[in-house]
């Protein structure tokens, strides 16, 4: 919808230098343009509602109040600020006792800041700009709009404080007992609010070594040495610190390396499929950095995953887009213009300990400003697609890429819903808040778009609620959001669902990597296991899908790094389950090889160049699934069951044949010839 302005282009009275110096000499202004002749102000913006942290020395104080319920954005993204940096932060409540209510610092073109919130009539909004980075005078636009008119949201939330906590970085398991809490760090200390099975919770500070790259830019949480306790990695501006837990849960103690890496996104994965997880973190502006755990520390490498000189690597996430059971590498790109450091990046996965480049030919490679990018299975057709979240319209906006299931995504954002969300953000996560058996989006700070099912996402906003770490903090089985100093906790609805945390045995502990398929009357969810993703936030380890109205669970399969697969077709619904690799039901629920012609199952031809069809005696169900796998155990592809299946594209060799039903599973050998 466009902007309608109160009074655009509206110059504010040009003010003494030192009239908003303080948040109680803050001037009034209306929409339109606002000159800031400069950070001149001796007051800093605290508490500190924008991107990259302390360091501000002073501030410029303005109040703004909307005359009605309004969108409201405040741009400093103008040609006339060109080669200027600006950040800013808005607030409620009162001088002395102020509450975050959005900020920014480089959502817009180059290092110029963008926001977006919606305001309450009467409510008076003060913005004050920092000299975080920049005290050069500028030009601010301040706009309004019509809020959209949505439907009753199916799902709300009740905001719980933390005591004494000004953020929330993290919702991850701390203490080894599976459930979500809440965490902040410091140079010295790690700050968690641990969660009880009776929903209580016990706070508590772990000291820890003075951290030699503090925390600036992300945070990942994973398990390093495999003792059953999540260690931390702290992606600072100029190196990396990992953060080891003490025996026992002890005090934290710190190790690094001397590089110089300007990090960004921070992940865990286990690079080499060892069975010990590594990490990966993104270099802004060199190439990318990742380091190998050796089982005493980490070794230090640099290039190949990523190697643009001058770096733009804003925001990577590890997802398997090409059912291969391997984790491929997705890096969000974010320099702006024509620079190659702005162009989005897809590494696949070789499995030998190599990674090629194949952006350009998914249909990835593009330069749309962003800072990260949401992935699932957003249609249910078992391959992840992905939102890519704009922070800037400078290059293009959002765009809903589909997975073709053939190594290629199709732009879908025409219609979708995006292509009318008018709000940037730099963090874009994809959930099933709801619990409908669909994954939603949040991102554009604090918009909630909904899926639908069927390619179309519906906005919705909540007072208060913004983005923040995802996880499930009173073990309800619906997600919650921390934010700043609280928790935000998903009130819910009638709706079905299952959590998982996954277990590794010959995997990494985490089961950092796996492949978790539910599958039910209805049809499949796909979910992987993920340590880092959004932008900055360590989000929840578990494993969680909404089932909607469905009371069946046919089966889950757990599909490991190593290449095990676990089916387990027992597990009661609306509850939480710790899986341990290797520890499904026992072998003679399956149907195997040798069994089975006496089950009435026929394939042919086998060998095959072509076509494999299938006869029973009994048909498989409706909802049947056929997957191929090669002799690692790793998934080439799978697709709903019919009586032919296209093989042509296989290379020749060896291949298992699986079919899934509510019943049984039922695989075979066959060989692919040229």
């Amino acid at each position: 919808m466009k902007s309608t302005f109160t009074a655009l282009f509206f110059f504010a009275s040009l003010l003494a230098s030192f009239g908003q110096n303080t948040c109680a000499e803050a001037v009034e202004v209306s929409t339109g343009m606002i000159t800031v002749e400069g950070i001149l102000g001796e007051e800093i913006p605290l508490p500190i509602c924008a991107q990259n942290g302390a360091g501000a020395s002073g501030g410029m104080w303005y109040l703004f109040t909307p005359e009605s319920d309004a969108e409201i954005t405040l741009t400093t993204s103008l040609p006339e600020n060109t080669g200027i940096d600006t950040r800013v932060h808005i607030y409620t409540g009162e001088c002395g006792d102020l509450v975050c209510t959005a900020g920014d610092d480089d959502s817009g073109t180059g290092f110029l800041a963008e926001v977006s919130w919606t305001g309450t009539e009467g409510t008076s909004y003060y913005i004050a700009f920092d000299d975080r980075w920049d005290d050069s005078g500028f030009i601010a636009l301040l706009s309004t709009s019509e809020i959209p008119v949505t439907p009753e949201a199916p799902f709300n939330f009740n905001t719980v404080a933390l005591p004494s906590w000004s953020r929330t970085l993290g919702i991850v398991d701390m203490n080894g007992d599976h459930l979500d809490d809440a965490l902040d760090v410091s140079p010295t200390a790690v700050f968690m609010s641990l969660q009880s099975e009776s929903g209580a919770f016990e706070t508590v500070a772990v000291a820890s070594e003075p951290a030699t790259f503090p925390y600036v830019w992300s945070i990942a949480a994973g398990d390093l040495n495999a003792d059953g306790y999540n260690d931390l990695l702290y992606g600072g501006g100029s190196g990396v610190s990992f953060m080891y837990r003490g025996e026992d849960g002890g005090d934290f103690t710190e190790w690094h390396t001397p590089d110089y890496v300007f990090s960004q996104r921070s992940n865990f994965i286990d690079l080499n499929n060892d069975g010990r997880l590594d990490a990966f973190v993104c270099h802004d502006v060199q190439p990318n950095v990742y380091y190998i755990n050796n089982g005493v520390d980490l070794d230090f490498f640099q290039g190949g995953l990523s190697d643009v000189p001058d770096g733009g690597n804003y925001g990577s996430i590890w997802v398997d887009y090409d059912n291969d059971g391997l984790s491929d590498l997705f890096i969000a790109k974010c320099r702006g213009g024509a620079s190659l450091a702005n162009y989005n990046q897809l590494f696949k996965n070789n499995g030998d300990g190599t990674f090629t480049e194949v952006s350009e030919e998914a249909g990835l490679y593009d330069n749309v400003q962003t800072w990260s990018s949401a992935w699932g299975d957003f249609n249910n057709d078992g391959y992840m697609d992905v939102l890519v979240g704009a922070s800037s319209f400078a290059q293009g906006g959002h765009k809903l890429m589909m997975n073709n299931g053939d190594g290629t995504f199709t732009d879908e954002t025409e219609g979708s819903g995006f292509d009318n969300l008018s709000a940037t953000g730099i963090e874009w996560v994809a959930y099933d808040f709801d619990n409908d058996g669909l994954i939603d989006v949040l991102g554009g700070s604090g918009r909630f778009m909904m899926n639908k099912g069927d390619g179309t996402f519906e906005l919705f906003t909540f007072d208060g609620v913004t983005n923040g770490p995802v996880g499930d903090m009173n073990n309800d089985g619906f997600l919650d959001i921390g934010n700043q100093g609280n928790i935000h906790f998903n009130t819910g609805n009638d709706n079905n669902w299952i959590k998982i945390n996954t277990v590794g045995v010959e995997s990494n502990l985490n089961g950092i990597g796996a492949r978790v398929e539910v599958h039910t009357p209805s049809g499949t969810q796909i979910r992987d296991v993920q340590s880092g993703v959004g932008f900055r936030f360590m989000h929840t380890l578990n494993v969680h899908f909404g089932l909607g109205e469905e009371t069946v669970l046919d089966s889950l399969i757990i599909k490991w790094p190593t290449g095990n697969v676990d089916v387990h077709t027992n597990l009661e619904i609306n509850t939480f389950h710790i899986l341990t690799e290797g520890d499904a039901e026992e072998e003679e629920e399956i149907v195997h090889t040798d069994d089975l012609i006496k089950e009435g199952f026929l394939l042919y031809p086998n060998p095959t160049k072509d076509v494999l069809n299938f006869e029973f005696v009994t048909r498989p169900k409706a909802a049947a699934v056929a997957a191929v796998f090669d002799m690692q155990g790793r998934m080439v592809f799978q697709r709903p069951y019919a009586d032919r299946l296209d093989v042509s594209a296989l290379e020749a060799g060896f291949y298992l044949i699986r079919i899934t039903d509510r019943e049984t599973v039922v695989e075979k050998k066959f060989v692919k010839v040229p």
